[in-house]
């Protein structure tokens, strides 16, 4: 009876952790999808600042697009210098304004390209890099609009110093508009709230681990 008796014990108590569970895993999930609406809603849908002058422009490589707006806002001269950053290694910039048939006159002298960034973090770190060098203090930030708000994550904390100007690039098959009933863009964008996160928590972690060694 005794040998029952604790088995029926068990057995409650491995329902009870199994039920605390489930609900953890289900509040985790609502959690998890509010937070997804949230990022959704802070994907630009437009350029909001398309006069201000800055030092620099940035662009980052990876979407389509990007570079091909990068060089007209360098055209129009709203910036002194436009960075590409996360470039392949081994193109240099004659061959780069080869490929987007763009005339080298008037912009070699005014574009520098970077190579070692092969994400967005490093986009950052590189493209800070830079700014210091230049002694540049603002800064246009071009990518894709999906893109931006964890772009612009990543560039405050390194360049929290500089002025930032977000200039997201738009294209035809990301479709921001009922984005939930495009299965490509909808796996575009969870993907890169997934990714939100993960930097979200890397950058706050880092954060909190200097805080407490300046103690």
């Amino acid at each position: 009876m005794a040998f029952m008796g604790l088995n029926m014990r068990r057995r409650r108590a491995r329902g009870r952790m199994l039920w605390r569970l489930a609900i953890l895993i289900a509040l985790s999930l609502v959690l998890w999808a509010g937070g997804l609406v949230w990022f959704a809603s802070t994907i630009p849908n437009g350029v909001s600042d398309t006069k201000t002058k800055t030092d620099a422009i940035a662009v980052l490589t990876g979407g389509r697009g990007r570079l091909g707006v990068g060089f007209q806002l360098l055209s129009e001269k709203l910036a002194k210098k436009l960075f590409i950053s996360g470039v392949y290694r081994g193109v240099d910039v004659n061959r780069l304004l080869e490929l987007f048939q763009q005339k080298p006159e008037g912009l070699r002298c005014c574009l520098e390209i970077g190579h070692s960034a092969d994400n967005t973090t490093g986009n950052a770190i590189e493209t800070a890099s830079w700014i210091r060098k230049n002694g540049f203090k603002s800064l246009r930030v071009v990518t894709s609009g999906y893109h931006m708000p964890r772009t612009m994550l990543e560039f405050r904390t390194v360049l929290s110093d500089v002025t930032l100007i977000s200039h997201p690039v738009f294209t035809d098959h990301v479709k921001q508009e009922r984005w939930w009933a495009w299965p490509g863009t909808s796996t575009l964008i969870v993907g890169e709230y997934n990714k939100y996160l993960l930097a979200w928590i890397r950058l706050k972690g880092q954060a909190l681990q200097k805080t407490i060694l300046e103690r």
